[in-house]
């Protein structure tokens, strides 16, 4: 065994998960609201719950579930802590759905002053990116941005997407933002040049960070600007004065090696940054490399996507270590990149330090099952409150999905589950449906689809999430269950408008398989249907 085996296991045998923090606390509370008030089959009979009651039933259900937890685990103070999370996450899965049943104490009769109270939370927003996308005129400027010359106006959020300004209409912005930018706490100038020539659109970005140059922003969205290093660098002014920013977005915006060199370098401080994300960027390795200098530093990160940035192992090897700093994350996007094998080692390894992740996007990586295993493993032993997991994409066999399995069966809070266009087939299929069979209250979407799964898998997957009481949605089309199947599975959700999804990329007669392997997937099918009933998916004590 080498050193870092030795190393990696040894981080893992200390993980406590339990207690929860105050804000994973919280964090369940918003879970169950949101659950109670979302229409489903129990709520057709017995009522919807107001908002207003389910965030009370919601705080009285954890607090009576923490408790019960808390109590099973003095029995267990040597322990990680993994049996209480899982009657932390039982407990409250019952307690809701005795809510639901229940049903509302009262109607809501408030809505006027619903709305009112919704009205005043814009009060501080200036935000003109409604209606169509257009290019704005001096004249139109000057009438748009009227209310940022009013004498005492509140605002301390403005966002100018949607509208492409020009020359003459930055003129007109220039002055007006220089005199309220003390105040400004938030900034959207997303897609805000669309359609002007580069030259003009670099002057244009200029004038807009020289007149915010200076104000104190927690939150700048820069994306769909084609920046490019030229365009980060028009922002130096902005991005150079800022020290206390929480969210910084640059999606879109072709942040490519160079360009992620310069967001490194202009921006003094990050280390309050909670929220950063560069979706859909031709970084490449190097510039991951770059952006791995920004998140090292940024300890307080809590939402990081740097999904669809043409990323492979190297960078991807050396993003993960950086991402290891990150230790109150709780959402992870790396979608649709090169990570491959090593790389998704590596993220496995950092993985273990995310006690509070709660939505983690790790599809279309090709991991293959050495790195989807690994992730499992090391999200096992974490992440107690994962909300969402999508691996879709890796070329999972059943072989990796054993240790899915054991995964997705400790996360009991789960509510989103996508293996997609992996190769599960009906082995990998039944040991995901027996994962998500005990408990899992909150489960509501389940996508499997194109995984090459037959009859036997389709069918007690749809028997397992019939009985979740919030379900919404499974996805098991593009696989190849037979007519009879088909049948079978559309019998379970008849009841059920929508929530079965559609099956008309259905090939029942699994046209990938050679007439050989067909007749001996149909031997098999009866041996599968044998061991459904001993199939047990692995808990450790």
């Amino acid at each position: 065994m080498d050193s870092t085996t030795q190393t990696f296991q040894h981080r893992t045998l200390h993980v406590k998960l339990w207690p929860p923090s105050q804000s994973t606390r919280l964090m369940l509370v918003e879970r169950m609201t949101k659950n109670l008030i979302t229409p489903s089959i129990i709520s057709r009979k017995y009522g919807v719950l107001s908002k207003e009651e389910a965030e009370e039933d919601a705080k009285t259900i954890e607090e009576s579930a923490f408790a019960a937890a808390d109590q099973h685990y003095q029995k267990e103070p040597d322990g990680d802590g993994s049996s209480a999370v899982q009657v932390y996450a039982k407990e409250s899965s019952k307690l809701m759905l005795e809510v639901l049943k229940r049903g509302p104490r009262m109607k809501e009769d408030g809505e006027a002053a619903a709305a009112e109270k919704s009205a005043a939370v814009h009060a501080d927003l200036f935000d003109i990116s409604g209606g169509r996308r257009a290019f704005i005129s001096a004249e139109e400027a000057e009438d748009l941005l009227k209310p940022l010359k009013e004498p005492g106006n509140t605002y301390t959020k403005i966002c100018f997407s949607n509208r492409s300004f020009g020359l003459d209409a930055a003129g007109v912005a220039e002055p007006i933002l220089s005199s309220i930018r003390d105040q400004l706490t938030e900034v959207d100038l997303s897609d805000f040049v669309a359609g002007r020539p580069e030259p003009e659109a670099l002057e244009v970005m200029n004038i807009f960070s020289s007149a915010l140059e200076g104000c104190n922003l927690r939150y700048l969205n820069l994306s769909n600007n084609a920046l490019g290093e030229k365009g980060v660098r028009a922002f130096g002014s902005l991005l150079k004065s800022q020290n206390n920013l929480e969210e910084l977005y640059l999606i879109n915006d072709g942040i490519s090696e160079e360009a992620a060199r310069a967001v490194c370098e202009l921006i003094p401080s990050t280390e309050k940054l909670k929220v950063l994300q560069f979706h859909n960027n031709m970084t490449g390795d190097e510039g991951a490399i770059a952006i791995a200098d920004i998140v090292k530093l940024s300890t307080m990160l809590e939402d990081f996507r740097c999904s669809s940035t043409r990323i492979g192992s190297d960078g991807g090897v050396v993003l993960a270590g950086a991402l290891g700093k990150c230790s109150h994350l709780r959402k992870l996007d790396l979608r649709d990149n090169m990570f491959g094998v090593e790389a998704g080692l590596a993220l496995s390894k950092s993985l273990v330090a995310f006690g509070d992740l709660t939505e983690v996007y790790l599809s279309y990586l090709n991991l293959e099952d050495d790195g989807a295993e690994a992730l499992a493993n090391a999200l096992k032993e974490s992440a107690p409150s994962l909300e969402v997991l999508e691996m879709a994409g890796n070329d999972i066999t059943a072989k990796g999905a054993s240790s899915l399995a054991d995964c997705i069966a400790a996360k009991q809070f789960l509510s989103k589950l996508n293996l997609s266009e992996n190769e599960l087939k009906d082995e990998g299929a039944i040991l995901i449906a027996k994962a998500i069979e005990s408990g899992h209250g909150q489960l509501s979407e389940v996508d499997l689809s194109s995984n090459s799964i037959r009859r036997a898998g389709a069918r007690l997957l749809g028997q397992t999430v019939v009985l979740k009481p919030g379900f919404k949605l499974l996805n098991i089309n593009g696989n190849f269950i037979s007519d009879e199947g088909i049948d079978e599975v559309k019998d379970i959700f008849k009841n059920l408008h929508g929530v079965l999804g559609p099956l008309d990329e259905n090939d029942p007669e699994g046209e990938d398989l050679d007439e050989e392997a067909k007749e001996e997937d149909a031997d098999n099918e009866d041996e599968l249907e044998l061991k459904l009933k001993g199939l047990e998916i692995k808990h450790d004590e």
